[in-house]
């Protein structure tokens, strides 16, 4: 039966992948995307303090309108997953969010970054997510509002994101979250999404050793497909690990008052995470050039074993054709062309000096 992912190769498109192309490259900051409205969101509230926790979901952004006006040692984080431009104006409306960061919100395709406009922090980046089963690195645009006790984060998709560990420290009492301020539940935020990163290069990290292997093995057309594949995959990778280095280097950088001076460290460290994810990223892409490299050599090797073996027919048909030739002239008188063993003769020249050529060459390591 023949495996699923070998089905592709019948379809000429596919072996091109340019679809997966079109996706990629195709990003025009000028142009406005129109983001298509989700048919509904979900809304997660956590209101937390040293003493007390207060956890609720909505399907609506009417019902966080309370959460604004807390008292000073209550933080809260309001999860929007799905967006809709009505919610996203009405909540940042609510909050006193710059009309700019309205926009970044709900657009498509924005590159990571970081900006202040009072009163909060605002900032833009990609979840990254391994497609087992198509072999692609798919994003989520998610966007941070970090304001005075409170943080906002809108996702795209509803059904996942990688801050199940956050709530899950929210919910224990006493932890490092729960007697934090806002900036370090942003500090945990963005930690987990750069964390996530590394889950997704170590599955390309599988399939960048399993490729080098089929290319030793077999270093078939198929395997300079899969190459391709790869690179364009790593590429997806490069545009959204690299701008975050930025990014968190401009909490770093920040005088904002909604920023406490013993968080700083902790972005620090979140920098020395995507500085080393960036550079594996450059690793990763070497070793997709040396695996090309690759490719290529074993196919001029193959190529070369195959023309060094019709090399070797041809020297040793050579002589047959030669003494056939000879023999095979329109001339009477040709020697032993009227002897009875003359055929027999013409024959055993033609198999021996073939033979003694093949010692010859095999004596001289030819073959």
């Amino acid at each position: 039966m023949i495996g699923r992912e070998y089905l592709n190769y019948f379809n000429p498109l596919s072996i091109f992948a340019a679809e997966r192309t079109r996706d990629i490259f195709q990003v025009n900051p000028t142009v406005h995307n129109e983001r298509k409205d989700a048919a509904g969101i979900k809304v997660q509230v956590f209101s937390y303090s040293p003493s007390h926790i207060e956890e609720k979901a909505f399907t609506e952004t009417a019902h966080i309108h309370g959460y604004k006006d807390k008292p000073a040692d209550t933080i809260t984080w309001i999860n929007i997953e799905g967006i809709r431009k009505v919610d996203v104006t009405g909540v940042c409306n609510h909050f006193g969010v710059h009309p700019l960061i309205m926009e970044d919100i709900l657009s498509v395709g924005q590159r990571p970054k970081m900006d202040e406009l009072a009163p909060v922090l605002f900032c833009l980046l990609n979840m990254l997510y391994f497609n087992e089963k198509n072999g692609t690195v798919e994003t989520e645009q998610i966007s941070i509002v970090l304001g005075k006790n409170y943080v906002i984060t809108f996702q795209d998709d509803a059904e996942r994101d990688v801050f199940t560990q956050v709530r899950e420290k929210l919910r224990i009492s006493g932890s490092k979250l729960r007697i934090s301020g806002a900036d370090y539940l942003c500090y945990a935020l963005l930690d987990m999404i750069v964390d996530h990163y590394y889950i997704v290069m170590e599955k390309l990290s599988e399939r960048i050793e399993l490729l080098e292997e089929k290319i030793i093995r077999f270093h078939n057309t198929h395997s300079l497909n899969e190459i391709n594949m790869l690179r364009k995959e790593l590429i997806v990778l490069k545009r959204n690990v690299s701008p975050v280095r930025d990014l968190i280097n401009g909490f770093i950088r920040s005088d904002s008052d909604l920023l406490e001076d013993r968080t700083t460290k902790y972005f620090k460290d979140i920098y020395d995470h995507i500085v080393q994810a960036n550079d594996l990223a450059e690793n990763y892409r070497d070793m997709m050039m040396n695996l090309q490299d690759l490719y290529l050599s074993n196919v001029n090797l193959k190529m070369n074993e195959v023309m060094k073996v019709m090399a070797i027919v041809t020297c040793l048909m050579a002589p047959a054709t030669v003494i056939g030739g000879i023999f095979g002239m329109n001339f009477d008188k040709l020697p032993y062309i009227h002897n009875q063993y003359g055929f027999l003769i013409a024959v055993a020249l033609m198999l021996l000096i073939p033979a003694w050529m093949i010692v010859a060459f095999k004596r001289r390591g030819w073959f």
